[in-house]
């Protein structure tokens, strides 16, 4: 196995907790933004609309995708700087 993969297992494992945390705190901002409400709903949350509910999961799910996706490529980009190599 490459170093630059090795080195790379913690790193990514902690970049995806951190990824994590960082998309769920963006969602809640953003959702404040939309519904002025300071809970987003759940998908069984009764007193919610379908509307509601699709809108929370569609920008909790791009937020996400974007958040980790910029993450790892940071952590990539730290590891080629470390190691020499692409963590690939």
């Amino acid at each position: 196995m490459k170093t630059s993969k090795i080195a790379y297992k913690p790193v990514g494992l902690a970049l995806g907790t951190l990824s994590g945390v960082i998309a769920g705190a963006a969602f809640k901002r953003t959702w404040k933004i939309f519904d002025g409400e300071g809970d987003a709903p759940g998908a069984t949350d009764e007193d919610r609309t379908w509307r509601q509910i699709l809108l929370a999961a569609a920008i909790q799910g791009a937020i996400f995708a974007v958040v980790r996706a910029s993450v790892d490529r940071s952590g990539a980009v730290a590891i080629r700087r470390l190691t020499g190599t692409w963590p690939g």
